[in-house]
């Protein structure tokens, strides 16, 4: 299923703010920070890509749902996405 363009910018958006925020824990590394600044960095990321993946789900239902002859994913499928990022 191809997802719409316009619909997917937020979840562009989001995950160009986790790539910067990756290049941060990057240069945090390397500049020798502290442990936990580190993970508390490492887990936002986490959670941002992790709702990143959950809105580009969500919005394969929502399409599914509104044109369902159009689009070829049945649901047993979309769920198997879905718990793929549990």
């Amino acid at each position: 299923m191809e997802l719409n363009s316009d619909e997917m910018a937020a979840v562009v958006r989001r995950l160009k703010r986790a790539q910067g925020q990756i290049g941060g824990i990057i240069a945090m590394i390397e500049s020798g920070r502290e442990c936990s600044d580190i993970v508390t960095q490492l887990a936002a990321v986490s959670k941002a890509l992790d709702r990143a993946g959950f809105a580009t789900i969500s919005l394969g239902l929502r399409q599914c749902m509104v044109d369902p002859e159009n689009n070829k994913m049945d649901i047993a499928s979309l769920e198997k996405l879905f718990l793929s990022l549990a």
